[in-house]
């Protein structure tokens, strides 16, 4: 060795997030102790982040086939094929840990890298989702990182042009001190025109294209696989920063050289930069790879292997072309003006050699950075039961619109059009239905067929029962896309939790994943990409844990998708699913929490059956054309469910309140596998239910008052919820 060749220890090691028995593994593996460029390759490579080492046990237990399926996970993003010789491809993944350090930039650098794993399989982005968690409205940091981040979305989502159709908000406490940021990009693409990272071809030239590299982002994967503390703001150099303008170019350069038949392989440096593209380009094709880090295009002076190997600087890409190519790739990146370089070989030796100022930097086998990488089977608590709570378990007291008054002017259901509405969602003209609905719905450009898709989790549920948690957020997310009319294909994941050290959160995790791969078997949407982000804690105090689902579903004829507003007086309101008449499931309920006080119980029971069957009945319904608009019944129960509905139109309901005594069950439970539906004649439609093993009933009948009338003498207007629901979000920020 004649560079970086100081050797290491293992304090080293240590403050790389490397364990002592990790530290002793690597030694092993080289027959010698690494330097630091070396050291710094395998710590990334083990992190967390990228080797998911915590949780690969688990996710192996998912179903990741189907016949939809092009490509599941292992590569940058799932496909699947959605008909007429098309794919969907998308993913979803987190910035957690840099968007509380840097709200903007962690957001934005979150949008980039999202859509830098589409179109590197080929594919035009054509939609963004988030899921987005943060601490209490009332925390003093809320409002700045609530700020920076919707900033930073719509800075790079909007500035790239692609349209931003759906997502969710949370707050919890929980969040304070480490939010939640993930992003969800979605694109279409031929279904034989997919692109892979597995590098081919011992010989063939390794390319280099689009920005400089610098020294933002340095250890920015080891910096996601490790709690946070007082010294969080250290950490700011380890926050990449974004440049929009830059990342559209690219996305042009790489799919006009897509379409000149090229590229043998393509992978984008996100996590761990050079160094993760590098290694798993070369250990997906079963080869080496040999580069000359002096040939790295650098905006900075004088930096070290280390450095250019560990930076995660933005809108940059790493590909394998055809011997024969080069000049004309290199002729496509100049007109987009983007660096382009050579920078090395596929060898056929199995190590990642690295050059450096004429000597070698690194010399490493490349088998112990991937297939070798740790793998714990971490130990579990036992989840403590939790008690069932039923309506006849709260003492009832209030009318229903006094409750909606407190509920809906709460952080939990207040509206989030202060949010969405600073992102563009109608650029490239094809949105159909953007956020504030069940689920983002895009046409397919120049045909009639559409894409449906949704982000969705409810880390209360999770947090007292991981299993049915986990189970919900696929069930939750399958009725979201059911509700306009299109069939649910596959879904991602992002798995958002602590230190899974800890027995406790560690269940939290295998339990959840346990649950969503049984709901995603049973409503056949197989999981297809995902992200998992971990040791997501502040001074040992862990995250409400949040696995959130984000599931794509496609739809023939856009035409035929209905929304979740109420279109006209008159209609029949009919509820779908379970009456729940003094029975309604409060357990975990926002009802529990903002009313009752109460944040114990365990959450709703998810009966995958009874959502596939009444999935399944509503979608060929609204097909058909009986039904005029549909809503799941998720947070607050159906009364919130029928708030949503109105204030989306100037339309009110007269409900037909059940015959009982626990009146708040029925209008606040959260059970689930249930929708609102509205339609001409509720006879046939019920009539056809119960036929398909459906329950439904009517519970009432749209007016043209506006008012919600529960009854004969408890009334609200929609107009003055909606006031209360507005206001919010916008007086949070004001204040």
């Amino acid at each position: 060795m004649t560079m970086d060749n100081d050797m290491m220890n293992f304090e080293h090691a240590a403050s790389m997030g490397l364990s002592e028995d990790e530290w002793q593994l690597i030694n092993k593996r080289l027959g010698r102790v690494p330097n630091l460029c070396e050291l710094g390759i395998f710590s990334a490579m083990w992190s967390e982040h990228c080797s998911y080492k915590s949780s690969k046990r688990w996710l192996k237990t998912l179903p990741v086939d189907g016949p939809h399926v092009i490509e599941g996970p292992g590569e940058n993003a799932g496909v699947v094929a959605i008909g007429d010789g098309l794919a969907a491809v998308f993913k979803i993944e987190s910035h957690n840990h840099p968007s509380f350090i840097e709200p903007y930039q962690g957001a934005a650098t979150g949008v980039g890298g999202i859509l830098r794993d589409v179109f590197t399989m080929g594919a035009r982005p054509v939609a963004l989702l988030n899921a987005l968690r943060f601490g209490a409205a009332d925390h003093e940091k809320t409002r700045h990182l609530l700020s920076g981040v919707v900033l930073g979305i719509g800075g790079y989502g909007n500035c790239i042009g692609i349209p931003t159709v759906g997502g969710e908000v949370n707050f919890d406490p929980s969040y304070n001190g480490n939010i939640l940021v993930n992003a969800m990009a979605v694109g279409l693409a031929n279904s034989d025109r997919i692109f892979r990272s597995a590098a081919t071809g011992a010989g063939n030239p390794v390319i280099y294209v689009g920005a400089k590299t610098g020294r933002d982002g340095i250890h920015g994967a080891t910096m996601a696989s490790t709690e946070f503390s007082d010294e969080t703001e250290s950490k700011r150099p380890t926050v990449q920063v974004g440049d929009p303008f830059t990342g559209k170019l690219l996305m042009e350069a790489c799919l006009e050289l897509m379409a000149s038949d090229s590229v043998l392989s393509i992978q984008d440096m996100g996590a761990a930069g050079l160094t993760s593209s590098s290694v798993e380009m070369a250990s997906k094709g079963g080869l080496g790879m040999e580069i000359d880090l002096d040939l790295v295009p650098a905006r900075e002076e004088q930096m070290s292997a280390y450095e250019l190997m560990l930076s995660e600087s933005q809108e940059r890409m790493l590909m394998v072309l055809k011997p024969d190519a080069t000049d004309v790739a290199r002729a496509i990146f100049d007109k987009w003006d983007l660096d382009f370089m050579p920078i090395g070989q596929v060898t056929d030796t199995g190590r990642l050699v690295l050059l450096k100022d004429g000597g070698t930097a690194c010399d490493i086998p490349i088998a112990p950075l991937v297939d070798d990488a740790p793998e714990y089977d971490r130990p579990q608590a036992d989840v403590p039961p939790r008690p069932v709570i039923k309506s006849g378990d709260i003492v009832e007291t209030g009318r229903i619109s006094d409750i909606l008054r407190l509920l809906m002017g709460t952080s939990d259901l207040a509206s989030r059009r202060w949010i969405y509405e600073q992102y563009d969602s109608q650029v490239m003209a094809d949105t159909m239905a953007g956020p504030g609905g069940d689920a983002g719905l895009i046409r397919v450009h120049g045909t009639n067929r559409g894409l449906a898709m949704t982000t969705d989790c409810t880390p209360r549920y999770v947090e007292a029962d991981p299993k049915t948690g986990g189970a919900q957020a696929v069930a939750e997310a399958y009725r979201n896309i059911t509700a306009i009319g299109a069939t649910p294909l596959a879904i991602t994941n992002n798995l958002n939790f602590g230190n899974p050290e800890k027995p406790e959160i560690m269940a939290q995790l295998a339990q959840s994943v346990v649950g969503m791969g049984e709901a995603a078997k049973r409503l056949d949407t197989p999981v297809v990409s995902g992200n998992v982000s971990l040791y997501n804690e502040t001074d040992g105090v862990a995250i409400q844990p949040c696995p959130v689902i984000g599931m794509v579903g496609v739809i023939d004829d856009v035409d035929r998708a209905i929304g979740s507003r109420f279109t006209t007086a008159g209609q029949d309101v009919v509820l779908l699913g379970h009456s729940n008449d003094g029975d309604g499931w409060l357990g975990m309920s926002l009802y529990a929490r903002h009313v009752a006080n109460r944040k114990d119980g365990a959450p709703p029971p998810v009966d995958l059956d009874a959502e596939r069957r009444h999935g399944d009945f509503l979608r060929g319904q609204i097909l058909d054309g009986t039904v005029s608009a549909a809503h799941d019944i998720s947070d607050g129960g159906l009364a919130v469910a029928l708030v949503e509905m109105a204030m989306q139109s100037s339309i009110g309901v007269d409900v037909d309140m059940p015959d009982t005594a626990h009146c708040h069950g029925w209008a606040f439970g959260e059970d689930q596998a249930r929708y609102l539906v509205t339609l001409t004649d509720a006879t046939n439609f019920i009539t056809a239910a119960r036929a398909a093993d459906v329950p439904a009933q009517k519970i009432g009948t749209t007016n043209a008052s506006g008012e919600l009338k529960f009854g004969t003498d408890d009334a609200i207007s929609q107009i003055e919820l909606e006031k209360i629901c507005e206001s919010v979000i916008p007086d949070l920020m004001k204040n």
